[in-house]
Order: C-alpha cells, then structure tokens, then sequence
C-alpha cells in the first residue's frame, strides 16, 4: 500500500463508515485512485464456469451496489467484478446507522437490506460497461415484493444482455425471510425460473448461486444436491455470518451480516465441504475472510477455483486485490503448480 493510499485511508476512517463509502465510490469515477491495470502471468489465468479470467481474484458484490465505478474497477488488478445487489425496484434499504466498521476484529458489519438504484438504472450503466473486463450482477428481491423467486428472474431478463454473470443471493441476513429460500424445495424452484430466464437471453451466461455461512450439515448438503440438479455453473460460499464468536470491538453486538478476517475460518469449511460433495462437478468461488495472498490460496486449496474480496479493503485499500493476485503467484510457483487450476482442492482434507 502506498503513502498516498494510507492516507486516503486514514482520512475515510475519520468519515461515517457508509459516508466513507460513498467517497470512495467518488474517488473512483473522479480518478484519484491508484490502478495498477491488469495483473495477470500464465499462472494466474484461469477458466471459471466457462469465464477466462486474467485471474483468480474477484472483488465482491455490495461495493459498487450501484455499477457506477465498473470501468475504474476494472482496472484495478480484478480477475472479475460483480456488482449489486440489484433488485427490480429501487429501494432505499434499512434505516441508518447500518453500516459498522470493526476495526479490532479487521471486520464489518452490515445491515443495508439491498438499498440500490433498481435494475432500469443499473442496466443502464452496464450498458456502458468495458468489454474487456469480466463484470457480473448479484441479484436481488424486492423487500415488499409479493414474488421474491420471480424477482431474480426479472432482473437478469432486464440486464442479462450486459453481463458476462449473474449470481443469485438468498443468503443476504438483511432482508426478512430471504434466507428461507435456500431450503431445498424453495432454491430448486427459484434456480429453475432463473435458469428458464438465462436461456432465454440471447447470449445465455453463466448463472452463480450466493449462500449462506450458517448452514447445517444437511443444508450444506441439500445446496449440493440442488446446484448438481439445477443446472447452475457456480456456487459462491460464502455471503456474511449472523456469529458473533470471539468478537471484541464495541460494536460487534449490532445487528447485521458479519463479514472480514473472523468469516474466513467458518466459510473455508463450508467450502470444502461443498467442495467435497460436488465433486468439481460444479466449481466453488470462496469468499469470507480473504486479507492477502495466503489466505486466498488456501481457499483455492480447499476447493475454491477463484476467490473474492471486500471487507479487507476497508483496512488495506483498492491495491490489496493486485498485490492477492502477485502473491499467489508466488505461492503456486512456490509449490510447483503450474496455473491455478491444479491447485484447486489440493488440500482439502485440511479443512474437512
């Protein structure tokens, strides 16, 4: 990190933290932050779900909720981007304060209940969007909708046509009730109005589903047995827990999705697991936790072909997803491999 990026930094931890948010967001599109540009070498690129990525780190949905830093971004040494979540209608998300930095835990918590512009505007910006980047749309529901499952679909027949992705997210703790629709019956039915939706499009694209950390053994299992009936490409383990285990900054009793460095341990081995009864039949992107180059390689270790970050960034800047993505090329030349493919899943066991 940079002397100019710790002073950023420290001057956005004097601000609210979603004001601070919003500034870098500004920052962004205004050109005052560093980009390294593409970070890429034989060893990083890799092929996810059919995607050709310069390599394996993608930056996390919720931080360009409304896709209007898609082109800095993707400039900013990312594999891939995924923005949103984006719901049919715009909404303006739960009451502020909602946002908490927890900066003894290098953690945050959130309870936003997708605040974003509505797909119309969203699709709009995507529209403009680079074609030489790898950009996808976390998809949401409407809070009051009456036909959440069919909110997904809607929103990837609107903006299908921009995206190289789509993820569908029933794991978010911040809107009541969704996270009920991972039960079997409930996700196969969603995934197949979504999967309907994708084939519909004229270029169809690959469809991700978002899950939650706080599964049981048998739900993990059933999100397995789902994702190898429903035809969908990906599974991103995993979105924010609702744990609260061995925090200790004073605002680690508020309400809210938990995510950072104390998500890596749990959502590691909900991703091996996954990993385990997939089967590489369908591949994992693991998310929760990652800060630098090791902890990224050892969730493509345990089974992940690609990885994503967010929270880390708070803490350590927009150059934390280059500096991942050259540090785990020395560890895969560390270890003889030759791109990250091999890698994937090769110790598992350690996570199991």
């Amino acid at each position: 990190m940079s002397v100019i990026e710790t002073l950023g930094l420290a001057m956005l931890h004097k601000f609210d933290p979603e004001a601070a948010h919003g500034l870098s967001i500004k920052a962004l599109k205004m050109g005052l932050a560093p980009l390294p540009g593409m970070v890429t070498s034989p060893r990083l690129k890799t092929t996810v779900a059919g995607l050709d990525l310069p390599n394996p780190v993608g930056l996390a949905a919720g931080y360009d909720k409304n896709a209007e830093a898609v082109t800095p971004l993707s400039r900013a040494g990312f594999g891939f981007i995924e923005v949103g979540a984006a719901t049919p209608r715009a909404q303006p998300g739960n009451p502020k304060p909602r946002l908490f930095r927890l900066t003894e835990d290098q953690a945050a918590i959130n309870r936003f209940g997708f605040n974003n512009e509505g797909m119309e505007v969203i699709g709009d910006r995507l529209s403009r969007r680079p074609q030489d980047a790898v950009i996808g749309l976390n998809l949401g529901a409407n809070k009051d909708s009456t036909d959440r499952a069919g909110d997904f679909a809607r929103v990837l027949a609107h903006c299908g046509a921009h995206l190289d992705f789509a993820t569908v997210n029933v794991s978010s703790p911040n809107t009541e009730k969704l996270r009920d629709l991972q039960g079997k019956a409930a996700l196969s039915a969603l995934l197949a109005g979504v999967i309907d939706t994708r084939d519909g499009l004229d270029r169809p694209i690959p469809v991700f589903l978002k899950i939650a950390p706080d599964l049981t053994s048998t739900e993990v299992e059933d999100i397995a047995e789902v994702a190898l009936e429903s035809g969908i490409d990906a599974v991103i383990a995993t979105n924010t827990t609702l744990s609260r285990d061995g925090l200790k900054s004073p605002d680690k009793n508020e309400v809210g999705g938990l995510s950072g460095a104390p998500l890596f341990e749990k959502s590691t081995r909900v991703l091996a697991r996954l990993s385990q009864l997939l089967n590489d039949e369908v591949p994992l992107i693991g998310v929760g936790g990652v800060g630098n180059a090791e902890q990224a390689y050892a969730k493509i270790c345990a089974g992940a072909s690609a990885v994503q970050v967010y929270t880390a960034m708070v803490y350590q800047g927009l150059s934390l997803a280059g500096d991942i993505a050259k540090g785990l090329d020395g560890l895969l030349e560390r270890d003889g491999f030759t791109n990250v493919a091999e890698a994937v899943g090769s110790k598992r066991g350690d996570w199991l």
